[in-house]
């Protein structure tokens, strides 16, 4: 039976959590950053922004997405018109998902990371003459490596995990939109068990190693701080 595998769900899947999670990353840099370091009232308003896909549905999530980048929408026409892309049940809308979606998982981290910082360091950075690009790439990254590695791999592993959403926007074109998940769950539909385990499998143990490589290297820096 594992030499009939089809691997391509899984290739599909990684693809996608690596694209999102380094768009994230560069997005969500300075996002973080202004979360971290603001006291502005509309600060509040942003973070419940941020957060919000943790909490809603990831269909009610997937279905604005699809009505947002449909042809008959807007940004779906402008996109379609003046490049040539299409937004809906391609691989570009499922990154485009995929980083609403994860927004989330990548800037939490970060900010955390960024206001646990000594403030005489980064005051320090300014005096030396640093710009704020330049304190937060050379002074401040530098020093939050726990919630940096974790922001990267938990964004990564959550947009391999993804169903509601890229099904929703994706559909299922297989060598395009049908990732793992989404595998998965036409396996069942189809009553393949057989495979629909072997898949579930492979996708548990992955989740597993994931977290345990975040935990154990978050231990390891704690310990580093402690000597």
């Amino acid at each position: 039976m594992l030499e009939n595998l089809d691997l391509t769900p899984f290739i599909l899947s990684f693809k996608l959590a690596g694209v999102t999670t380094v768009i994230l990353f560069i997005l969500s840099l300075p996002l973080a950053w202004y979360l971290s370091q603001s006291t502005a009232k509309t600060k509040p308003f942003l973070e419940a922004i941020t957060a919000l896909p943790i909490v809603l549905p990831p269909s009610v999530l997937g279905f604005y997405i699809l009505v947002v980048l449909s042809p008959n929408s807007t940004v779906g026409a402008f996109f379609e018109d003046l490049f040539g892309v299409k937004l809906v049940f391609s691989f570009t809308g499922l990154v485009v998902a995929s980083c609403f979606y994860s927004l989330p998982f990548m800037v939490q981290p970060l900010q955390s990371g960024f206001e646990s910082l000594n403030k005489h360091m980064l005051e320090a950075s300014y005096l030396a003459g640093k710009s704020k690009l330049q304190t937060v790439l050379r002074v401040a990254l530098p020093n939050i490596k726990p919630s940096l590695i974790t922001a990267l791999i938990i964004t990564f592993a959550h947009t391999v995990g993804e169903f509601g959403v890229v099904l929703m926007v994706g559909g299922s074109i297989p060598g395009e939109t049908k990732v793992a998940s989404v595998a998965i769950y036409e396996m069942v539909e189809v009553m393949e068990y057989g495979t629909a385990h072997i898949y579930s499998a492979f996708m548990v143990l992955i989740s597993f190693i994931v977290l345990l490589s975040v935990y154990i290297f978050n231990q390891s820096q704690r310990k580093i701080g402690v000597l």
